[in-house]
């Protein structure tokens, strides 16, 4: 992982390699999953975020909802959903959510938003109550809650932890180096405060990564150790894809050995769960990341058996 400048030479478009290959999503179960997020008015970052495995999840008929609209009052370098002035709250939005996943009979739910910096608690109330509904109507159901920042207000950030979802998730995203150009309005340290007061508040904590925006190897692996010394339990590693030519520009591809050797160090850094993969996108997999162990029994099982 060398750094490479802000732009590829020439604003040189990269060609997309073979591993980056996204089936197409079809299927009855997609379908499915497409007919309740029309009809209930529900909107997902699969969609808001052009996720590369929106196919392959709703094929299997999850999906992650995000609430409080689709509109961000923030307007990250990376991201695909709309910035803008968003509508009036929804107050029955937590409801509608709750009973379309009762109605997908999913056995694992996650919960994102847009950022809400205009209204005074940030959309935390919402937060809650969507929360405390979906555990009211689907009780078997457990979930993932992927948080903004809050912009760091302690009494914010502490509606989540007394909802108390299986996992917390809010993403780096990138190195503290980076930050400002990638997420402008957040702040590195910040969001190591919000991890650290979630994991203080006893809640299983996890955070995500973009690659190939200029970042280093050591830029990661010094990221990766920021995370540990805040109790972080999960980390994902993915690929940054461009979704327009608006957005920051791809620095380069980065190769699935390369993921590969990032989950080890990960593992041997401390973290619980690494998911760490081109197509490895915050929800990917998640309903395993509410296991405590898992992921880190299975590398130790992977590294017997090499041994072997």
């Amino acid at each position: 992982m060398q750094e490479l400048p802000i732009a590829p030479p020439n604003n040189t478009i990269l060609k997309k390699p073979n591993w980056l290959r996204v089936k197409l999503p079809i299927g009855e179960s997609y379908q499915h999953v497409r007919g309740l997020v029309d009809t209930h008015k529900l909107h997902t970052i699969c969609e808001s975020g052009n996720c590369p495995n929106m196919g392959e999840c709703w094929g299997e008929g999850t999906a992650t909802f995000m609430i409080l609209g689709n509109i961000c009052t923030r307007s990250c370098g990376f991201c695909a959903v709309a910035t803008g002035r968003p509508e009036a709250v929804d107050w029955d939005e937590p409801q509608r959510v709750a009973g379309a996943i009762h109605l997908m009979k999913v056995k694992h739910a996650v919960l994102t938003s847009v950022d809400r910096d205009e209204l005074k608690d940030g959309g935390s109330i919402i937060w809650y109550n969507t929360i405390e509904a979906v555990k009211a109507l689907n009780p078997d159901t457990t979930m993932e809650t992927l948080i903004p920042d809050f912009q760091g207000k302690a009494e914010q950030v502490q509606r989540i932890i007394l909802a108390a979802p299986q996992v917390v998730s809010h993403n780096m995203e990138t190195c503290e180096r980076l930050t400002r150009q990638v997420r402008v309005q957040a702040k590195y340290r910040r969001s190591l405060e919000v991890l650290q007061m979630l994991k203080q508040g006893g809640m299983r904590t996890k955070t995500g990564m973009m690659l190939g925006l200029g970042e280093t190897k050591e830029e990661v692996i010094q990221t990766m150790k920021d995370l540990v010394s805040v109790g972080t339990d999960v980390l994902t590693l993915g690929q940054y894809l461009q979704p327009t030519k608006k957005h920051l520009p791809l620095q380069r591809f980065v190769h699935p050995d390369e993921f590969a050797e990032l989950r080890k160090i990960g593992y041997q850094l401390g973290f619980d769960y690494v998911e760490s993969g081109p197509l490895v996108r915050s929800s990917y997999h998640s309903d395993k990341h509410v296991l405590q162990g898992y992921g880190r029994n299975k590398w130790m099982e992977e590294k017997q058996a090499a041994i072997i």
